[in-house]
């Protein structure tokens, strides 16, 4: 089981590090334009169209790494006294949560795209099909159910044997 988790972690690791990348060639893009528009050059046209396709695909990229190192935001007020047995089950209560709505969220992501894709819908500027940042998109958003899943599953291991396989934090199963 830590073997498939290093593994599962590094894939997650390896999506983080290409939204990383898109961000910040979306970043470029951004300050390109405005620094054109405030030359002869002038902005780049559908600069918006692929700053939109590049942060959708950059957040759902994010997504596995976040899952799998419980980085989400937490509200834990009301259980911070839990411990042992409680704990694990809900902690693998709300990785089961999470699991489910990442599905669905490729899912419906996927619905999109082929409904893009049947209408032949495209940007308005640059005229590239709406489709591939749908597609760009559900590449993350299909990882991140991946890792969602595995998380769940690592979670109810953890349930039934009473034995800790993932840490938080970045360092988790190195």
């Amino acid at each position: 089981m830590q073997r498939i988790h290093r593994i599962v972690h590094g894939f997650a690791r390896v999506m983080a590090m290409l939204g990383g990348l898109v961000l910040s060639a979306t970043i470029l893009v951004t300050v390109a334009s405005i620094l054109g528009g405030q030359t002869a050059l002038g902005p780049i046209p559908g600069e918006e169209e692929l700053v939109q396709a590049g942060m959708a695909f950059a957040i759902f990229a994010f997504l596995p790494l976040c899952q799998i190192t419980a980085g989400h935001a937490t509200v834990d007020i009301f259980t911070n006294w839990l411990t042992g047995r409680a704990f694990r089950l809900l902690r693998a209560a709300t990785e089961a949560l999470f699991a489910a709505v990442l599905v669905v969220i490729a899912l419906q992501l996927e619905e999109g795209m082929q409904s893009r894709l049947r209408s032949g819908q495209t940007t308005f500027l640059l005229q590239f099909p709406v489709w591939w940042s749908y597609a760009a998109s559900l590449v993350g958003a299909v990882a991140a159910a991946a890792v969602g899943v595995w998380t769940a599953l690592a979670r109810a291991w953890e349930l039934w044997t009473n034995h800790d396989l993932i840490e938080t934090g970045e360092g988790a199963a190195e």
